[in-house]
């Protein structure tokens, strides 16, 4: 876990340094081009990310049953589902894809052909994420978390190589960009490939055609896909809405807000990575009160280690844009602070999800899942048509990540009936949303008491990390908790290894 917060203080660090250099390099208008072509091609990231699940619960599932046998076949067919995936992915972004590039993107016309290169070269490196997720699920599965994060090291330390790059050659820097963007892909997919192959002995390719896991895993992709298409259309729904309505420089606002929150999100998303795959195992090995108990836990910390951490950045979100990008595209700080509520409420639930598929029961999930996704899009639409602000369009995410929530325990509990719906609504979600609002409230007013200046920023920032760590230490953690922590700080204090 300790390299895993290294790696994701690096990719901070050189993330919003990247960004930087990248949005100023670029331009707003090419950087709002790259996002919105771009998430063209992640919007069809819903056929994968259905199966990035599948693979992922059916090996966690097999290794908790200690079914080293079936691994193999797991592995292997979820291979050639890749391979088919990646081809729709590309039949796809051909034909539908280019149509709706070349005549419905709000697009200046002079920057079409190199839109269009961006575009190519986004389906590429989209196509290498599909046809990695079966390795990535090994690695996940078998819990080598650290790999994730000297290959993590090792991507940051290229995309450093990238916006050098990008600032040295006076080629039409957005191609350049999305071309360097390609080749970091495509070695890193590589390193992960080579790890695989020399670590896990089911990663040993073999064309199998099992019908029968070849169906049951299928299925589960499939519906699990229907979830990720609410996701994914969502996304790139209001891409393409305030590209419609507001141009590409909203869309560079919302790639800058969309891409530092993702960033601060990884800070918790480490959290879960780790903690994932043992709530499979242990409801696979049959300890299904062990596997709700890592649920709650697993979502009041993902929520902790995201507020901790998103609290000092939102009162000081202003001052923290104006300096790290000197020109902020105009709406980033809403769209910001907008984006990290709907992903801290997101949060409260993550671990919810990963039970109900450890399940293998998700088909009613899914469906309104991306019922309850799907629907911000008209909702946003019509919003601004109305000609409310552009930042109105992610009003509708608030609420429906809101109501998702009941409906994700609501599913767990008739699928466990040992799940606690009272004990999850108040020790959980009541609990980590008074932490936050009033940790939130009391640093708001004591940062109202400075002015706007670096060293503010400092000391604001301790303070809120002060206050977030007293009340979530006092309030939010259970005293078996507390006094777990206390015994591996004492551990550590004496030099022992920690376990």
């Amino acid at each position: 876990m300790a390299m895993l917060y290294i790696r994701m203080s690096i990719t901070m660090l050189v993330g919003l340094y990247a960004s930087r250099v990248v949005l100023s390099t670029l331009g707003i208008s090419d950087y709002g081009v790259y996002n919105v072509v771009g998430g063209m091609v992640a919007m069809l990231s819903f056929l994968n990310t259905g199966m990035t699940a599948a693979s992922q619960r059916f090996i966690s599932y097999e290794l908790g049953r200690g079914s080293d046998r079936k691994l193999n076949r797991v592995f292997s067919t979820s291979v050639n589902i890749h391979v088919f995936i990646a081809l729709i992915i590309l039949f796809l972004a051909e034909t539908v894809g280019l149509w709706f590039v070349n005549t419905q993107l709000n697009i200046n016309l002079e920057r079409i052909e190199a839109a269009n290169w961006v575009y190519q070269f986004s389906i590429m490196t989209f196509m290498l994420s599909v046809l990695s997720v079966p390795y990535n699920s090994c690695i996940v599965a078998h819990e080598h978390i650290k790999v994730f994060a000297y290959i993590g090291i090792l991507e940051m330390a290229l995309k450093l190589v990238v916006v050098y790059l990008l600032v040295l050659f006076y080629f039409d820097k957005l191609i350049l960009y999305a071309f360097l963007t390609l080749l970091v892909g495509v070695f890193i997919r590589i390193c992960y490939g080579i790890y695989c192959s020399r670590n896990f002995e089911e990663c040993k390719y073999h064309f199998i055609f099992d019908k029968k896991l070849f169906k049951e895993m299928f299925s589960f992709a499939g519906w699990s896909m229907v979830g990720s298409l609410g996701f994914a259309f969502k996304d790139q729904g209001l891409n393409i809405i305030l590209n419609l309505f507001w141009g590409t420089a909203v869309n560079a606002a919302r790639g800058v807000a969309l891409q530092v929150s993702s960033l601060i999100t990884t800070f918790s998303s480490n959290f879960s990575m780790a903690l994932n795959p043992q709530i499979t195992k242990q409801y696979a090995a049959g300890n299904a009160q062990e596997s709700l108990a890592l649920i709650y836990a697993g979502s009041r910390f993902t929520f902790f280690l995201l507020a901790i951490i998103s609290v000092p950045f939102l009162i000081n979100i202003d001052y923290v844009l104006k300096l790290w990008l000197g020109v902020v595209p105009e709406y980033t700080s809403i769209f910001l602070k907008l984006s990290l509520l709907v992903s801290l409420l997101y949060s409260l639930s993550g671990s919810v999800t990963v039970g109900i598929q450890a399940t293998g029961n998700i088909k009613v999930f899914q469906i309104g899942i991306c019922i309850m996704m799907l629907f911000e899009i008209p909702v946003a639409y019509i919003l601004l048509r109305l000609g409310f602000p552009p930042y109105s369009a992610f009003y509708p995410g608030l609420v429906t990540n809101t109501i998702a929530i009941f409906f994700r325990f609501y599913l767990l509990k008739r699928m466990i009936p040992k799940c606690n719906f009272m004990y999850y609504t108040v020790h959980v979600l009541f609990r980590c949303l008074i932490i936050f609002g009033f940790s939130w409230m009391i640093c708001e007013y004591i940062h109202n008491f400075f002015n706007e200046t670096f060293l503010t920023m400092i000391v604001t920032s301790i303070i809120a990390l002060c206050i977030m760590s007293i009340t979530i230490w006092t309030w939010g953690m259970l005293g078996k908790e507390r006094k777990l922590i206390l015994a591996k700080v004492k551990k550590w204090l004496y030099g022992e290894k920690l376990y």
